[in-house]
């Protein structure tokens, strides 16, 4: 723990010098990475300044205990057991700091919603989470902002992609991401048997512009004719985006909008995103390939979550929580399932920080 914490003290030493330098003052965009990786460590080399003035302080009462004045052995006999337990709330308060902060956290988020197997019933699910994640929003009074909907034939919805803006977004909804499984005996059943069905979702971090860098040499961008809903000009006006990243075979096409260039700009943000996630699922693979023990993050792969309705209960599998709250959950009352994941990954992380 200590090795690091020196390393990162000299890291913060490093930074503050190079600000100070013409060269990075006169590039903002270098100036605005190691202002901001310097106000990400600067909490804990504070905290770790503390614990070393503590230290200093703890050793020098032993001195003194070690003396042959007996009133000054007393008063350092004190004082020490006072510093004792400083010491011990100051290494508590930096194992937490120690903890790896997640760079996304801050983020704002796209959420994707998907029909998974299922049929109609998926689809109707997806909406329902859909509808969820919204209240849920709106509750946090972050601003959610359709980017693309496809619906069923029959009122569910294929899929659909939101852009959720608001402070710590993808830090409460990022281990929403995987399979979510539906049991319940649906309204066309007559026998009353229960079905399963499923819906994906994906919490893709929103990319900056300087994450990731697109080249329009890489893009293929086709344009066509919306289908749907919209008035006369759908099938007349070639106003729906098709955009290709051709070195990953990425494709995003956006027909919400009746502007060719606000459905260009809204796939384009889709896509920075996606390329981003992937690029972020990359480094994760490469970290979980050197360290087995490393804590999960909820694989989309993977059925993190059962909502079985006749017994008004949601169980996230990962953390073997149970909530019998089930429509509260579905009305967007998220606090009590996000809280648990929360909590229990922060302390797996604090476990692999003190091991």
């Amino acid at each position: 723990m200590f090795d690091k914490l020196v390393s990162v003290e000299g890291k913060y030493e490093e930074l503050m010098a190079s600000l100070g330098t013409t060269a990075v003052q006169s590039d903002p965009n270098e100036y605005r990475k190691q202002a901001k990786a310097l106000a990400e460590i600067e909490p804990l080399v504070q905290k770790y300044r503390e614990y070393k003035a503590v230290t200093k302080e703890i050793a020098h009462a032993e001195e003194l205990v070690k003396g042959g004045d007996p009133e000054m052995r007393d008063l350092a006999l004190e004082e020490l057991s006072d510093l004792n337990v400083q010491k011990e709330r100051v290494s508590d308060q930096l194992k937490i700091l120690l903890i790896p902060k997640d760079p996304n956290d801050d983020r704002n988020v796209m959420v994707e919603i998907r029909a998974g197997t299922g049929g109609e019933e998926a689809a109707l699910f997806a909406s329902e989470l859909y509808r969820a994640y919204t209240r849920y929003a709106e509750r946090q009074r972050w601003n959610v902002e359709l980017m693309s909907l496809s619906e069923a034939d029959k009122g569910g919805i294929k899929d659909v992609v939101v852009n959720i803006e608001g402070k710590g977004a993808y830090s409460k909804l990022k281990y929403e991401s995987g399979v979510h499984r539906v049991q319940r005996v649906p309204a066309t059943e007559a026998s009353g048997r229960i079905h399963t069905s499923a819906a994906t979702v994906a919490v893709l971090p929103e990319a900056d512009e300087v994450d990731i860098q697109i080249q329009e040499k890489d893009l293929r961008i086709d344009t066509f004719c919306s289908s749907g809903p919209g008035g006369q000009s759908v099938n007349t006006t070639y106003s729906a985006v098709r955009i290709t990243h051709i070195p990953t075979g990425t494709v995003v096409s956006q027909q919400d909008e009746k502007s060719q260039v606000k459905n260009r700009a809204k796939a384009m943000k889709v896509l920075r995103n996606r390329l981003y996630e992937a690029e972020m699922q990359k480094q994760h693979d490469a970290i979980a390939k050197e360290r087995k023990g490393q804590v999960g993050t909820g694989d989309r792969s993977e059925k993190i979550r059962t909502y079985n309705f006749p017994q008004s209960r949601v169980t996230d599998h990962r953390i073997n929580f149970t909530t019998h709250q089930l429509h509260s959950v579905m009305d967007g009352n998220l606090d009590e399932l996000i809280d648990a994941l929360s909590t229990y990954y922060t302390a797996e992380k604090l476990r692999a920080v003190t091991e």
